[in-house]
């Protein structure tokens, strides 16, 4: 969506200088881009190596693990190549994560259960050969989810569910393992039940995030009536360079989900709140603390 394409549909020229923008004028001073294939990953590497602030994931999503097994030199080369990626750029620091990887049972249209819990599997062997955190997706698949967990406990340090948005029984089951972290963004602040779950999370394994261009605080969430901070926004179809596009999540709008956690929780110390959801963060990231 920041090169102006929506559904394989140009609406305006590339974006992503203007984005960045906003995002380093809201306060923002470093931004993950998460990867969810060998392609990504690629890009991912190329928009961040030459910028300072930028820093990005390396993995598979589960709804692409098919491409794996579709690659025509066959699944292995295509993990080789992933491995390959990781093992020539993890010295320049950029790389912080092994991800975005997990299970996703809402989709299954594009990816069986075998096919995602196969290459989820794989992505230990990854975190433990780099000695990565993990960036997690779990979206309908919790049992499968932690019983994988479970199974590879050993092999990764640090890990985070990211987009959480599952139940309070789930929540604690998994911060039952020390490693785990939960991750939340507009798409976890979406009801009521979200918002009372959201406000379980101990402040010291809370992460905040926007998953843009996705999971936006919309007007529909019930966590929308703690937003006070909002940015000019126009139809991708009547762009304008300097205003968000309608619809299209960007990094300058972690401060709505930081003012609809904080709000919820009635905190008082919102600067301390802030300041240790980025201790947080660099606790998981040890790579990007720098």
């Amino acid at each position: 969506m920041f090169e102006g394409q929506y559904m394989g549909k140009a609406y305006h020229k590339p974006d992503m200088l203007h984005v960045l923008d906003r995002a380093w004028r809201a306060g923002v001073t470093k931004i993950i881009v998460t990867a969810g294939s060998l392609s990504e990953a690629k890009s991912a590497l190329e928009l961040a190596l030459p910028h300072e602030q930028l820093f990005c994931t390396i993995g598979v999503h589960p709804t692409r693990c098919k491409e794996i097994e579709e690659y025509p030199q066959g699944p292995e080369a295509y993990w080789d190549a992933l491995r390959l990626l990781i093992q020539n750029h993890k010295a320049t620091g950029k790389i912080v994560a092994i991800g975005e990887c997990g299970l996703d049972y809402d989709r299954l249209q594009f990816c069986d259960k075998v096919t995602q819990q196969k290459w989820f599997k794989r992505h230990f062997e990854l975190a433990a050969s780099f000695q990565l955190p993990m960036f997690l997706h779990m979206r309908a698949a919790a049992p499968d989810f932690i019983s994988i967990l479970k199974e590879h406990s050993a092999t990764f340090t640090r890990g985070v569910v990211h987009s959480f948005d599952d139940s309070q029984e789930h929540l604690e089951e998994l911060l039952a393992f020390p490693q785990i972290s939960i991750g939340i963004n507009g798409c976890s602040l979406k009801t009521e039940e979200n918002l009372a779950v959201m406000a379980q999370i101990p402040v010291g394994r809370l992460l905040l995030e926007t998953d843009s261009p996705y999971c936006d605080v919309r007007p529909s969430h019930a966590g929308k009536r703690y937003v006070s901070t909002t940015h000019p926004a126009k139809d991708k179809k009547k762009y304008d360079e300097g205003m968000l596009v309608k619809g299209r999540n960007e990094p300058c709008n972690i401060v709505s989900v930081f003012e609809v956690v904080s709000g919820h929780r009635q905190v008082i110390d919102k600067w301390g709140f802030a300041q240790q959801i980025v201790d947080n963060t660099m606790k998981m990231y040890k790579c990007f603390a720098g």
